[in-house]
């Protein structure tokens, strides 16, 4: 009965995509990565829109600019779920999952200077949306294929509402390449 509906979903995620980039600004072309798998699209979706957002440590919205972190609590906040600030507490408050059973919207971390120092939003097809440094400059997507990538990864998590998340934690070194 899934399959049935997978090419319905897939259909329907392209359509979405198409509309969504019809409404985007002129001045940038974002990379469209087709959103395939099931999983939180919306979270996504909503990554992706944010490509060539100016790169900005500290950074947590569109009008500031975003580094890492600020981009996934960025755009989880707009689904009205706080997530803490920081890629060491979102590492240790949010569950874990299996590298293989990553979906759509799930975290990726990674060991760009010390372990759990980088985060990005998954959008399928072994590609996720980040904001990697003052050196790129801005939001964009990159592959798990990229040997960079791929031997600095470290651990999945899956983003969902708990009382238990803490909010009080605020340190935005955590997102800085070298």
């Amino acid at each position: 009965m899934i399959e049935f509906f997978r090419p319905k979903l897939i259909f329907s995620m392209a359509l979405l995509l198409g509309l969504l980039s019809g409404c985007a600004s002129t001045d940038k072309t974002p990379v469209a990565v087709p959103v395939i798998e099931q999983g939180n699209t919306r979270a996504a979706l909503d990554a992706l829109q944010l490509q060539g957002s100016p790169y900005v440590y500290g950074g947590a919205s569109p009008q500031e600019g975003f580094d890492c972190s600020g981009l996934v609590v960025y755009v989880y906040n707009q689904q009205g779920l706080k997530l803490p600030r920081t890629t060491q507490s979102l590492v240790q408050q949010l569950p874990g999952v299996q590298p293989e059973q990553r979906q759509p919207g799930d975290l990726l971390f990674f060991n760009t200077q010390k372990p759990y120092s980088h985060v990005g939003i998954y959008v399928g097809n072994d590609d996720f949306v980040h904001a990697p440094s003052a050196r790129t400059g801005r939001v964009m997507v990159s592959s798990l294929r990229n040997p960079y990538w791929r031997e600095r990864f470290m651990a999945v998590r899956r983003p969902r509402y708990s009382p238990d998340l803490s909010l009080n934690t605020f340190d935005v070194n955590s997102c800085l390449l070298n």
